[in-house]
């Protein structure tokens, strides 16, 4: 294993890899070990291992207990990304390692997708392009008739940041707000429904903004979305895990509910065979904060909160 490093640059463990510039920063602070492009990461670890004190990774690669446990000086996994549920933070805080992610950043561009996604799916515009595309319009004539989001019901599934930044955007289209959490919240006007099942039935959209993890995992079951109802529409840009993906699939082909809009699945990459055929979806990339300006200011987050970090000051956005 590797000897005394103390004179040495702080050895950091990229899983996954920063933005160019940041990258640079990190590439010229750092002593950085790239786990991302290694061809054996086994043997990486096993030579490595004891000298890491750092961790840079995301939401969705994230950090698992094995290898934390392989890590015995690490002090810090700074995260690019908000939901950090695929990292074990439970057992960081036993081992005394912070854990950083970069909330508020990609709020808007999260929101952004999720009306996006909602209208896509309400409105066809999939259908439409591919409508004009395969000739369907010169042949056919006009597209079905679709379905309006003003003067509809928005139930939204985890009223944080980014649930209340859906709701701002909506609200001006004359729709209607309620929501589902842990608890009802002071600071909001919109209706607080205890029950989820509730808020399903009284939802013509149903949007999910809330955690991953344990707390949520199938949250949204066959029984939800069979409250949901055949006019109603799932919108999904929280975690695959808070979906039974399979009770989804069923509903979409028996037309139990009208259709959905989905930036997270259960596994991924996912190679969206499961919704082959289904035309009531659409389907994005977990790619919601996928932004140019909004990736460039998570990576500069992940770096300033390494900063801070070996400098000895607060972190910026710490998670435990």
């Amino acid at each position: 294993m590797t000897s005394d490093l103390a004179t040495a640059l702080p050895n950091v463990l990229v899983i996954w890899p920063n933005r160019p510039s940041q990258m640079a920063h990190l590439e010229a602070t750092y002593k950085l070990h790239r786990l991302d492009l290694c061809s054996n990461p086994e043997e990486m670890i096993e030579t490595i291992g004891d000298s890491i004190t750092a961790v840079v990774t995301t939401g969705i690669k994230g950090l698992s207990s094995d290898l934390i446990k392989r890590l015995p000086n690490l002090k810090i996994v700074a995260s690019s990304g908000v939901g950090y549920d695929s990292i074990d933070v439970a057992l960081c805080s036993e081992l005394g390692i912070r854990v950083t992610n970069t909330p508020d950043i990609l709020t808007d561009d999260v929101a952004d997708i999720a009306i996006a996604l909602m209208l896509a799916q309400r409105r066809g515009i999939v259908l439409g392009d591919r409508w004009i595309r395969e000739g369907c319009w010169a042949q056919q004539g006009p597209m079905p008739l679709t379905s309006s989001i003003r003067g509809k019901r928005l139930g939204v599934v985890g009223l944080g940041r980014i649930g209340k930044a859906i709701a701002a955007r909506v609200e001006p289209m004359g729709v209607e707000i309620a929501y589902f959490g842990r608890r009802p919240q002071a600071d909001t006007v919109y209706d607080f429904k205890p029950e989820l099942i509730d808020l399903a039935h009284w939802a013509d959209i149903l949007v999910l903004a809330c955690p991953g993890g344990e707390a949520t995992h199938h949250l949204i079951n066959a029984e939800v979305l069979a409250a949901l109802g055949t006019n109603g529409t799932l919108i999904n840009v929280a975690r695959g895990s808070v979906v039974d993906q399979q009770a989804l699939i069923d509903a979409l082909t028996t037309n139990s509910i009208a259709g959905a809009g989905l930036d997270v699945f259960t596994t991924e990459p996912h190679d969206g065979q499961a919704f082959a055929g289904l035309e009531n979806v659409v389907l994005y990339p977990h790619h919601s904060s996928g932004t140019i300006e909004t990736r460039d200011a998570m990576a500069q987050l992940v770096v300033d909160n390494l900063e801070a970090h070996f400098a000895g000051r607060a972190l910026l956005t710490a998670i435990n």
